[in-house]
């Protein structure tokens, strides 16, 4: 299973049922996704941090494949307010401070501009901030990559752009795109559009179920997405990159994995 898989799939690791998370990993050759330290009450508290950062150091696993979701609620580092900025600054140093603890290979954060918002000057300070920020965060943490992740993003020509300038930038391979296809369906139209456009940038991809309405983060197949569209696409614009199954708790996990591999869902190919 490890050669036919060729390790690009990822899952999440539930804390309160290690060992399933442990034992799946196992059985698909997955790496990780840590989603503990994006939650409020672990960045808020550094006590609990430290403890969450040794639990996982603790398991005695190679981390080097494992990728880690910054801090994305209220995290504007576009903000004209300066405190706004700050906060959001320290948010992200957090994140990337936990991810160079574990040893991980790199680090999801969310474009967080609002959307429909389509005001010229507020598109332009967004991107400019976005890079001269990031180009920042490359030279903190030169070992480790950063993803930008549509979210609430209607179309994808903001994240296309700025993915774009992070090819000018110091450290351009360490920086690129996740792409959210149960976002672009729940959000936008999930139309091919995304994948043309973002297909040069994409680096890592979450996927999940959902009724195109919204952001259910349902079993596969549980919802009423495409999935052999889906794979048409990725073939189509000559995407292979990793993927994580965003979905908690390992029976759910174990679900969408079965119906991946019985309908040769990439990564898990017929």
């Amino acid at each position: 299973m490890t050669d036919k898989y060729d390790g690009q799939l990822y899952i999440i690791p539930d804390p309160n049922n290690i060992d399933e998370s442990l034992k799946l990993a196992s059985e698909y050759n997955a790496a990780f996704e840590y989603n503990d330290f994006f939650e409020t009450e672990i960045l808020a508290d550094s006590k609990l941090m430290e403890e969450r950062i040794h639990f996982y150091q603790n398991l005695g696993r190679d981390t080097s494949r494992d990728t880690l979701h910054g801090a994305f609620f209220d995290v504007t580092i576009h903000s004209d307010d300066p405190e706004i900025r700050d906060i959001s600054r320290k948010r992200v140093i957090q994140s990337m401070d936990a991810a160079e603890a574990l040893g991980v290979r790199g680090v999801i954060f969310h474009t967080n501009f609002i959307p429909n918002f389509n005001v010229d000057y507020y598109c332009k300070l967004w991107q400019q901030r976005n890079v001269d920020f990031w180009q920042e965060i490359l030279h903190m943490y030169p070992k480790h990559e950063v993803f930008i992740e549509n979210m609430f993003d209607m179309e994808p020509d903001m994240l296309a752009n700025l993915a774009r300038d992070f090819d000018n930038m110091d450290g351009h391979d360490r920086i690129g795109v996740c792409f959210d296809y149960a976002h672009s369906n729940a959000f936008g139209d999930g139309g091919e559009e995304w994948m043309r456009s973002l297909s040069p940038f994409i680096k890592h991809m979450h996927i999940n179920d959902n009724d195109r309405v919204n952001d259910l983060h349902l079993p596969m197949g549980d919802g009423i997405i495409d999935w052999q569209e889906f794979n048409r696409q990725l073939e189509a614009y000559d995407v292979h990159t990793s993927v994580l199954v965003e979905i908690k708790g390992a029976d759910k996990q174990r679900k969408s994995l079965e119906y991946m591999k019985r309908e040769g869902i990439y990564p898990l190919v017929k």
